[in-house]
């Protein structure tokens, strides 16, 4: 149930948010929020992440859906029911629907979040986008260090 709480919290939050954004910002409009750090932008991305195949909307949407039909099937064998491993597969879930319900409505996907610092400049993202990494992000810590946040047993020796 956790699953599908947290994916169904990532889409809606996903889909409010770039819903706002497209409503109050006109396309290419940039506002700062942190001056000089954090911009609120309205970009229409129409690759997947830092824009890689562009023009490809047929494919990343089958793409997308084939990633969907292999988590959900073959969950169980990278995945474990601990809660870490629940939220992982929510936040994964929400996010690629989320990205996948603006390629097919739109062709393309809304990024609105512009950070930058100094020269540095990160491309744009949104909601979606940040759910999946952080689940990426969390699959690897969980996955190199197994028995964090695990409370320590005593040793019944």
């Amino acid at each position: 149930m956790l699953v599908i709480l947290l994916g169904l919290g990532v889409l809606v939050l996903d889909q409010l948010s770039k819903q706002w954004i497209r409503d109050a910002f006109y396309y290419g409009e940039s506002r700062p929020v942190i001056d000089g750090i954090f911009n609120l932008v309205y970009v229409r991305n129409p690759g997947a992440a830092w824009g890689i195949f562009g023009g490809q909307g047929i494919l990343l949407i089958l793409l997308s859906i084939v990633v969907l039909i292999l988590l959900i099937v073959y969950r169980r064998s990278f995945l474990h029911d601990g809660l870490s491993h629940k939220i992982i597969l929510g936040l994964m879930l929400g996010g690629i629907v989320g990205n996948l319900v603006d390629r097919i409505r739109f062709g393309w996907v809304t990024d609105f979040l512009d950070f930058h610092v100094g020269v540095h400049h990160w491309p744009s993202f949104n909601v979606a986008d940040s759910a999946i990494c952080i689940a990426v992000g969390l699959y690897f810590i969980t996955t190199v260090f197994p028995d964090l946040g695990k409370k320590n047993k005593p040793d019944t020796k």
